[in-house]
């Protein structure tokens, strides 16, 4: 066998039997106990499969890097498998605990996985990101090559708003290495697509400035438009609905002779055809043909982004081809046999490779050679320091404080400072970025002219250039995680860490949580930065008010959150998370900021550096005793953020009334949660700051506070089991004056004393 497309049909075939027979034997084959169903996608892989056969087999450079749609997952394990880096024991085990992931999987399945995928229009996006990942750490000198980034996307994917945040982003219209490659099926989970959407989707992407080719009909289908009678039949398939053509790949010949003419050139045309050619002629389309998603590939102009529409049928290959309803179908064990005994396999010896010495078997191991990559030496990021040395003084927020510490760290430590990237959807300067982008500069690929540098009223210095270390993205919270996700992953793609930190308004947290931690998942470590948080941004009313991310940061795994009350706070917090990036074991951390004015001399930092150290330990930790009553106390009040001043003035005046209270700074409730838990044998943290911040001699009735939904803090009652009230925010907020506000809410001087008069 030497003619090259052949070659090629063989090995799609082979994939598409592995795809299948892996889902097959995940859920017909392997014992189950639990009645519940596994799946696997049978009819989405098969769309797949002949567009992912002819990328890997005959396109794809060690340098290019691929998310696949997360229903093709078998198709990609399949490919790995022929190319020799997956055991044959795993293709028994996809969906199992510990076997094949239901989805690709960077971090968890066993095989090369490029993107993690699986939350619709997420993984789609990534190699976006993944490009600026790659072209930032290049223009510091890093050896990271070329290649493309390629998204295998589903055409109901395209549905959700993610996908075209980023397509219009404006820095994505310079990234030539993108190509997005779309699985025009036309059927999404519950039905067949009612209307044409390429011309519309052609459109938009031209308009985004991506070049559009299309794959929509294959050499034998074009040889039967060829004809005469040929362009009736062009004209009638090109006019027709989604479902009527949908509904014509599950008519007989017979059937397809009546319905198909709607002209005598039409009707004489199809007369002409045999059975056979008639029925594979309809579901010809580009995007199972090699030789023209070969032409598509090979006419890309890495200029600029690059959308190919491949036009498919769902199914392809299988008996449940183009119907409507065969998303989640499986072929039963007769439709299994019959595959094949088609493709030339058996049900006896289902997962049999191609033999060396073949044709097909010469091209895995030169498509495997191809495609080798050398692991990634990971570079040690510089060591960061876990205190600056400067003890604020006056007033100051720690939003604010973010800022400085930033320049103070490329003072202090600039070997750190430089791994530092940080990223904004345009709301650097209000969030008190300013002085370290005048500092550091914007990145971009090319230097460019600063049209108001000579302008005496500018504050802010808006200098792009390819040393810069600010990126700032479009209104989109959504992209701004997505390149934070990438930015964090670098250290594992290329070897080269970086420490990323992107700030967004706290409202919109939960707007961005889902890319963000769908990032975390696929390995990427970054720091979000949310502020100005909770309804301490009094003026700006209930839709900019936040309460629940303080549960949010509690709750989000593989994530550190901190929210702290003053400036060394602050500081602290941030070394402290900078210095868990960029390494095989890190993590990523959330920040939750306020604009509020906070007198620093609160903190009441400790002069001696044994002291100072023990109290940056235990903030970092998760919380520290700010205030101890002179006496025994009757009440324990613990803070966090914006509400310690608060709870401060009305320790003082508890005090007055004969009420001694000791106030507990809390800086991590996620971190004193894992060592409560780990105080049960649940977990492995460590369970000193539990002592350290409510040391059993001083335990007394527990009045928790924080500008955020008050359960983030109710677990502390456990601590040591006493009474306990917790105040906090609840309800959507209104506009007004910070004491109105808080008074609104209960959380206000006023209210923490009378909470603190009932427990005692």
């Amino acid at each position: 066998m030497t003619d090259r497309w052949a070659v090629l049909r063989v090995v799609e075939q082979r994939v598409l039997w592995l795809a299948t027979a892996m889902i097959d034997h995940a859920n017909r084959v392997r014992p189950r106990t639990d009645g519940l169903k596994v799946g696997g996608h049978q009819a989405s892989s098969a769309s797949m499969t002949t567009i992912m056969t002819a990328l890997w087999f005959d396109h794809l450079a060690a340098g290019d890097r691929v998310s696949v749609k997360p229903h093709a997952s078998p198709v990609l394990h399949a490919i790995n498998y022929l190319l020799g880096s997956l055991d044959e024991h795993y293709l028994t085990t996809l969906r199992s605990f510990g076997g094949l992931q239901s989805y690709p999987s960077r971090a968890k399945d066993p095989d090369p996985v490029d993107y993690s995928t699986g939350s619709v229009g997420i993984g789609a996006t990534a190699p976006i990101w993944g490009a600026l990942a790659r072209r930032y750490i290049g223009s510091r000198g890093a050896a990271t090559g070329t290649g493309r980034q390629y998204s295998l996307v589903g055409d109901a994917e395209l549905d959700e708003g993610a996908c075209w945040e980023a397509i219009l982003d404006p820095m994505v219209a310079e990234l030539g290495e993108v190509c997005w490659i779309v699985d025009l099926n036309r059927q999404s989970l519950d039905r067949v697509v009612p209307q044409a959407a390429a011309t519309r989707l052609q459109a938009m992407f031209e308009a985004a400035g991506w070049q559009v080719l299309t794959a929509k009909y294959g050499r034998l289908l074009t040889a039967v438009f060829d004809r005469p009678g040929g362009d009736a039949l062009r004209r009638r398939i090109d006019d027709m609905s989604n479902a009527e053509f949908q509904r014509l790949l599950r008519c007989t010949p017979q059937e397809l002779r009546l319905r198909l003419p709607d002209s005598e050139a039409l009707s004489n045309l199809v007369e002409g055809l045999d059975d056979s050619t008639l029925t594979a002629a309809l579901r010809n389309l580009g995007g199972h043909d090699l030789q023209t998603l070969g032409d598509a590939l090979a006419a890309i102009d890495d200029s600029r982004p690059t959308v190919i529409l491949a036009y498919t049928v769902k199914g392809y290959g299988l008996a449940t081809e183009g119907h409507p309803q065969n998303h989640s179908s499986m072929l039963t064990e007769a439709q299994l046999r019959e595959l094949a005994d088609r493709v030339g396999m058996s049900l006896d010896a289902p997962w049999a490779r191609f033999t060396p010495d073949s044709a097909p078997g010469r091209l895995c191991a030169e498509t495997a050679a191809r495609l080798h990559r050398t692991p990634a030496r990971v570079q040690s990021s510089p060591d960061v320091p876990t205190d600056l040395g400067r003890t604020p003084a006056g007033t100051s927020s720690t939003q604010a404080s973010l800022g400085r510490a930033l320049l103070d760290l490329t003072r202090q430590a600039p070997a750190v400072a430089r791994r530092v990237v940080t990223a904004a959807p345009d709301v650097a300067s209000s969030t008190n970025l300013g002085g370290w982008i005048n500092k550091v500069g914007v990145w971009s690929t090319d230097a460019r002219r600063n049209w108001f540098d000579d302008d005496p009223e500018t504050i802010l210095h808006w200098r792009e250039r390819p040393t810069g270390q600010h990126i700032e993205l479009g209104i989109a919270e959504g992209n701004l995680v997505g390149l934070l996700g990438e930015l964090g992953a670098t250290w594992s793609r290329w070897g080269e860490p970086l420490l990323p930190i992107g700030v967004v308004y706290d409202p919109f947290v939960e707007r961005a949580l889902e890319p963000w931690s769908f990032g975390i998942y696929a390995g990427g470590q970054s720091i979000l930065v949310g502020t100005p948080a909770g309804v301490t941004l009094a003026a700006e009313g209930g839709a900019h008010q936040s309460i629940k991310t303080p549960s949010i940061g509690l709750e989000q795994p593989g994530c550190v959150s901190y929210e702290p009350a003053f400036a060394i706070d602050l500081e602290w917090t941030l070394l402290a998370a900078l210095s868990r990036l960029g390494r095989p074991g890190g993590s990523s951390a959330y920040l939750r900021l306020s604009s509020r004015p906070v007198d620093q001399a609160l903190a009441t930092v400790p002069p001696d550096p044994a002291a100072r150290e023990r109290r940056r330990r235990q903030a970092v930790a998760g919380a520290y005793l700010l205030r101890r009553a002179a006496q025994p106390p009757a009440l324990t009040i613990a803070a966090m953020g914006a509400m310690l001043p608060e709870a401060l003035a009305a320790a003082d005046r508890l005090d007055a009334l004969g009420v001694p209270a000791d106030v507990v700074c809390v800086t991590s409730p996620g971190l004193l949660f894992a060592a409560a838990q780990a105080r049960t044998g649940q977990g492995s943290a460590d369970t000193w700051i539990l002592d350290a911040a409510f040391p059993a001699d001083r335990a007394a009735p527990l009045l928790t506070v924080l500008d955020g939904h008050p359960h983030t803090l109710a677990f502390l009652a456990g601590v040591h089991r006493r009474p306990a009230r917790h105040l906090g925010v609840t309800s959507f907020g209104q506009s007004g004056a910070l004491d109105a506000v808080y008074r609104h809410h209960g959380i206000d001087t006023d209210s923490i004393i009378r909470a603190g008069l009932d427990l005692t």
